[in-house]
C-alpha cells in the first residue's frame, strides 16, 4: 500500500513539473529535454527540475 501512494505522489509532481515546463518561457529545446528526462526517470528528474530547472536563476545586483 505504502508503494501504490509514494508512487501516485511521484506521478502527481511529475505531472506538476510537465505542466510547469510546458508554460515556461524556455526554449523548445530545453522544454523537451526536460520532460523526457521526467519521463524517462520519474523521481530523479524530477529532482533535476526542481534544483535546476524552475525559476529565473539571474542574480540582481
Amino acid at each position: 500500500m505504502e508503494y501504490g501512494i509514494l508512487g501516485l505522489l511521484v506521478l502527481i509532481l511529475d505531472i506538476y513539473a510537465i505542466y510547469k515546463i510546458i508554460t515556461s518561457g524556455a526554449s523548445t529545446g530545453a522544454k523537451v529535454l526536460w520532460v523526457l528526462l521526467i519521463l524517462i526517470l520519474p523521481l530523479l528528474g524530477f529532482i533535476a527540475w526542481l534544483v535546476a530547472g524552475p525559476g529565473d536563476k539571474t542574480v540582481n545586483p
